[in-house]
């Protein structure tokens, strides 16, 4: 069967229609990976995971915290929070959609078992993937957001959409926004 290709970047809409009447972001805006301010720079413009590049920025492992999700068939998406495992601070809000057509059972079962990073389950299963950032983005944390990275008041953060590509197929598409740093 053949796929059609994905488009040039994740849909953000397509990926908040799965988690309707939420207020996570009160504005954004796309720029380039230029334009992104260090150390938010070092932190998204690259080829890596954000699990990865988020645990060697703190110093700490990340725990995945699932706000909310929706599986159907081979379709999977959730709404999760990445959070310090000393500290509990929550360092990172995404949303991912995952084709599991593209993924081994085990895999699969990893994944929806929700227990583990995606990146760090792709990993320790050495799943060959290659993650292409597509776009970044300026980003205004609405209420739930200022919640969850525990603001007073909206302050400017980024983030990026991206795609993993799983044995070479778009197998995952990413919103990943990182916390106020």
């Amino acid at each position: 069967m053949k796929h059609k290709a994905p488009p040039t970047r994740p849909d953000m809409g397509m990926l908040f229609r799965f988690f309707p009447q939420t207020d996570d972001i009160a504005e954004f805006e796309l720029l380039p990976g230029d334009d992104v301010p260090e150390p938010y720079h070092g932190l998204l413009v690259h080829e890596h995971h954000m699990t990865v590049t988020v645990e060697k920025f703190y110093g700490d492992l990340v725990d995945v915290h699932i706000i909310a999700k929706h599986h159907d068939n081979d379709d999977y998406a959730r709404k999760i929070l990445l959070s310090l495992q000393k500290t509990g601070q929550v360092v990172q809000y995404g949303i991912m959609r995952i084709l599991f057509r593209y993924c081994s059972d085990i895999v699969r079962d990893e994944i929806v078992a929700g227990r583990t990073p995606l990146g760090r389950i792709l990993i320790q299963h050495d799943v060959l993937r290659r993650i292409e950032p597509t776009h970044f983005l300026r980003v205004v944390p609405g209420k739930d957001m200022m919640n969850w990275f525990n603001l007073c008041e909206p302050k400017t953060t980024y983030g990026r959409l991206a795609y993993i590509h799983c044995n070479e197929q778009p197998a995952v598409e990413l919103l990943e926004i990182l916390a106020p740093v």
